[in-house]
């Protein structure tokens, strides 16, 4: 393979890292409430409820 072609696959490889550092740092968490905790909780509990009854 030529010298261009290392170079442009190096420059692809080295965007896509780059690309996926800069998303995980801007990455937050969203400030739930207790409320809202317990809702999301409520809710994973009968949808894993659901699919053990489905299987």
């Amino acid at each position: 393979m030529p010298w261009y072609a290392w170079l442009i696959l190096i420059l692809a490889i080295g965007s896509i890292l780059g690309s996926l550092l800069l998303l995980r740092d801007t990455a937050k968490k969203l400030p739930l409430t207790e409320e809202q905790l317990k809702r999301i909780h409520e809710r994973n509990a009968e949808q894993d409820a659901k699919d053990a009854q489905d299987r």
